[in-house]
């Protein structure tokens, strides 16, 4: 392989880890203003083909799933809010979804894949 191909790649990925960061970023943001998780979400699906095969592909899993067991459980939790123990659902679903966004931010940190 040629060095130019080489360095391309090396740009690509360099380029979508970045996004990969920019999602969990996204994700985070979303407590502040709930319409970047939507971007983010958005994101994970426009560029999942692009990641596939690599390393990064493990983090835009992680990402899609947390997003939809997130909104599942922020339902769940809404819905149930009146009988009091939706409350309890929706603490341990933010609970849940920040430690995901840390997990994931250490891991693609490192360059590691998230675990299966």
């Amino acid at each position: 392989m040629s060095e130019e191909i080489v360095g391309q790649n090396e740009e690509k990925m360099k380029s979508l880890k970045t996004l990969t960061l920019a999602v969990y970023i996204l994700y985070a943001l979303s407590y502040f203003a709930g319409v970047t998780a939507i971007i983010g979400i958005i994101i994970n699906y426009v560029k999942r083909e692009e990641v596939a095969g690599t390393w990064l592909e493990s983090h835009f899993s992680w990402q899609i799933r947390t997003f939809w067991f997130g909104l599942l459980w922020a339902v769940i939790g809404a819905l149930t809010a009146f009988i009091l123990v939706g409350f309890a659902v929706l603490f341990a679903n933010f609970c849940w979804i920040i430690y995901r966004i840390i997990k994931g931010w250490l891991y693609l940190n490192d360059g590691k894949p998230m675990p299966a």
